[in-house]
């Protein structure tokens, strides 16, 4: 089993090859002086039995991490978890997942159909989170998808692999807070997720988050390429709670805003 830090360096170098523009970003706040250390790591997935958060959690819980707290969106139709290391300098993961029982009868049957052909070998390894698209996808069935649950055609189209990072607001000196680094953001040429105001969550919850919208990005289909939103970089900033810690949760009325970083602009 390769080193927790070989993973997470793959899943950075595979997420920004399907969003170029957090690695542009990335290196633009490096410039300014910074050091940009990630606050957590969001994977999607659905309920399936093969393929739910816990087949995804596997091999972090191996590296040493531990659930935390469970998260419900019921618009979306979405369930999620979170797990943290005991070295609190790793990032967090977040896992999500579609409740296909809870969508209708074409997605749950499209969506299983993908599935089934996933060989269990793959499903073993512990790359599985980063390991892409595992099934042939049409554009016309993604746009089907789309049509519902975004959600549901992201998995399709991109299959297992980061939907995000984020950086840690706190650790950063010049841009220690979400308004300055925004302006920042949106000075050097990037689009924020306005969905539910610019900046999602207040102090008085203890997190505050914003994030860019994704991209389009080429993605091959049967029927050839075509542009889709890929992923895009959410940046946190944690407040103490009465204990004097940084809390280190999520808040799911400011996560449910953050999803819509996919949506189609």
């Amino acid at each position: 089993m390769s080193s927790l830090s070989t993973l997470l360096n793959k899943m950075w170098d595979d997420y920004c090859q399907l969003n170029p523009a957090a690695a542009r970003l990335y290196k633009l706040l490096s410039a300014e002086g910074e050091t940009v250390l990630n606050d957590h790591i969001a994977l999607r997935t659905f309920n399936h039995p093969r393929l739910g958060i816990e087949q995804l959690a596997r091999v972090f819980k191996k590296h040493g991490y531990v659930e935390k707290g469970d998260y419900v969106f019921v618009e979306k139709k979405l369930y999620a978890k979170h797990y943290e290391h005991p070295d609190e300098t790793q990032p967090k993961i977040f896992i999500s997942e579609l409740e296909l029982d809870k969508v209708s009868p074409f997605i749950r049957e499209e969506m299983n159909k993908l599935v089934d052909q996933i060989a269990d070998s793959e499903l073993q390894k512990d790359e599985f989170v980063m390991s892409g698209r595992p099934w042939p996808m049409s554009y016309a069935l993604f746009q089907k998808l789309a049509a519902e649950s975004e959600y549901a055609s992201w998995v399709a189209a991109h299959g297992f692999r980061p939907n995000h990072f984020t950086v840690n607001v706190n650790k950063l000196k010049k841009f220690g807070n979400l308004p300055d680094l925004n302006a920042f953001i949106e000075k050097n040429g990037f689009t924020l997720n306005k969905s539910g105001g610019v900046i999602k969550g207040t102090p008085a919850v203890f997190l505050e988050q914003s994030s860019t919208m994704a991209s389009e990005i080429p993605v091959a289909f049967s029927e050839g390429t075509h542009n889709v939103p890929g992923c895009y970089y959410e940046f946190a900033k944690r407040y103490p709670l009465p204990n004097g810690k940084l809390y280190q949760g999520f808040v799911a009325a400011s996560a449910d805003k953050i999803f819509e970083s996919t949506n189609r602009q």
